[in-house]
């Protein structure tokens, strides 16, 4: 979900040859997320093989990253590690939207409203530890590396990038950036047309580059200061101040200098307030991994094929095509092998 920051960032469209040449630290999570709310049959039940098992994510991370590394896109996923306590909250209110969400649906299809239905089941998304270690079953026979985090995978992803060991961290949430991720790209893992929930409309969805440089300069502040709005505001961390958007927050912040000033005021309810000097902890100095090594590695094919074709009985053909894709980034990596030797 992340923290609502979007009345204070302007993104710049851009386009996937954009980013060619460029590595992409994507926050797993978020994007299996999205296909499992996105990749469903009419009536919102998930793809699944002849056994019941669950494959929606299987199908966008293979045809997603199929076209990244097509616009020559190395990507890199990033998973969550352990969550900080202050997140169960947040964990347990998600959880009994997805049980709400699932009576609704079911209800849904019992009167025939599949429009309604669908829009229902999507709320229901469940990333389960199996579903994860698929992904990265899968990531490992394409030869795309993925990093497990300490904590947070938004901020692993963003001090890789802060590190340079990644060009840009990919997410829609804009936590990254209160991370310091000094590049985000949005809309890497769902380009492409898409309707709009609840309408008989579609639009195109293309990525949108955010630089934290520029959110910080033209607001006029730091980003010590931008944390401190997004707590203002709400984070995954903590519930914020009702009332408070991101345009009053900045407002604020602009006028008191710091959350800590506006504490001393006395004059908003800091009822959801009492752990913010944590809350900052967690943003300013996270939990991650420093020495990161990654490695993207030529694909098997055979393994790709044995793995979604003949376990989870995808197309043949589709999968062949999507793997098609790779031919050019594998040459890439064998000539970059070549100029190292």
């Amino acid at each position: 979900m992340g923290v609502n920051l979007s009345n204070l960032i302007h993104p710049i469209p851009i386009q996937l040859k954009d980013l060619r040449d460029k590595k992409a630290a994507i926050d797993a999570p978020n994007v299996l997320y999205q296909f499992l709310s996105i990749i469903r049959q009419r009536d919102g039940t998930l793809l699944k093989d002849s056994q019941g098992r669950i494959t929606s994510h299987l199908a966008g991370l293979l045809y997603r990253t199929s076209h990244l590394v097509e616009h020559n896109i190395k990507p890199v996923y990033v998973y969550d590690g352990k969550p900080h306590p202050l997140k169960k909250q947040i964990l347990e209110k998600r959880r009994e939207v997805k049980e709400k969400a699932t009576a609704e649906w079911q209800e849904a299809l019992k009167i025939g409203d599949i429009e309604e239905a669908r829009k229902k089941a999507q709320q229901t998304s469940r990333l389960t530890p199996d579903l994860i270690e698929e992904s990265k079953h899968l990531l490992d026979t394409l030869g795309i590396p993925y990093v497990d985090s300490l904590s947070e995978g938004e901020a692993q992803a963003s001090q890789m990038t802060q590190d340079g060991n990644v060009d840009i961290t990919a997410s829609q949430d804009f936590d990254s950036l209160l991370f310091g991720s000094p590049f985000l790209i949005r809309n890497l893992a769902i380009t492409g047309k898409r309707k709009l929930p609840g309408k008989k409309k579609w639009v195109e969805i293309q990525p949108e580059k955010i630089i934290l440089a520029d959110v910080l300069k033209n607001h006029g502040i730091i980003h010590k200061q931008l944390v401190e709005i997004a707590i203002l505001v709400g984070t995954d961390f903590n519930e914020g101040i009702k009332g408070i958007g991101p345009v009053n927050g900045l407002k604020l912040i602009k006028k008191y200098g710091s959350l800590d000033n506006i504490i001393a005021t006395k004059k908003i309810n800091q009822d959801n307030l009492e752990n913010y000097e944590e809350v900052m902890k967690i943003f300013l100095e996270p939990k991650i991994i420093r020495d990161v090594s990654l490695r993207w590695r030529q694909i098997d094919k055979e393994a790709t094929i044995r793995f979604l074709c003949d376990e989870h009985q995808f197309s043949l053909d589709r999968v062949k095509s999507a793997l098609e894709k790779f031919e050019g980034f594998s040459h890439s990596l064998s000539q970059k092998k070549l100029l190292d030797f």
